[in-house]
């Protein structure tokens, strides 16, 4: 799943269009335009297909937690990462959408995937503890799966 993906994959579940994710943008000091996002909507094989990096999805990541609870304290910015794994996505949208363990687990449910809590909390633990585990992506397509179906009943 490519960077592009996930974000298309996000505004459906979120349901939000391009002006919405260029305003998300926006709260990281990236200022995006919707026709910048437009073209990041396009598929791969798409004339015009445009790849987002890594620190690009991390900026909508970074700015989607800002959108929905608010700027740090001091008001600082994240750095995005140059880098972005599965895990750090999972992360950074369980933190945007303030979702506890019980609200992970009816995520993943509305899309009949079973992930167990010890399995969960591997996801979300550094690098190098012991108990870490990369997320697969097929687990990071299923919680996508799974949010817009919460998203759209709830």
């Amino acid at each position: 799943m490519t960077n592009n993906d996930i974000l298309r994959r996000l505004r459906y579940a979120l349901e939000i269009d391009d002006a919405a994710t260029a305003a998300i943008f926006g709260k990281t000091g990236k200022e995006t335009s919707a026709a910048e996002v437009k073209i990041w909507m396009k598929r791969e094989e798409d004339e015009g297909y445009v790849e987002i990096s890594d620190s690009d999805l991390c900026r909508f990541l970074d700015g989607l937690i800002i959108e929905k609870r608010g700027a740090r304290p001091d008001g600082s910015i994240p750095e995005p990462l140059e880098v972005l794994s599965n895990n750090e996505i999972l992360k950074k949208l369980r933190i945007a959408l303030e979702l506890r363990e019980e609200e992970l687990a009816g995520v993943f449910e509305k899309v009949d995937f079973v992930v167990t809590k010890a399995e969960m909390g591997s996801f979300f633990r550094s690098n190098g503890h012991r108990n870490y585990r990369k997320c697969p992506e097929q687990v990071l397509r299923k919680f996508l799966q799974g949010l817009g179906k919460k998203v759209k009943r709830d």
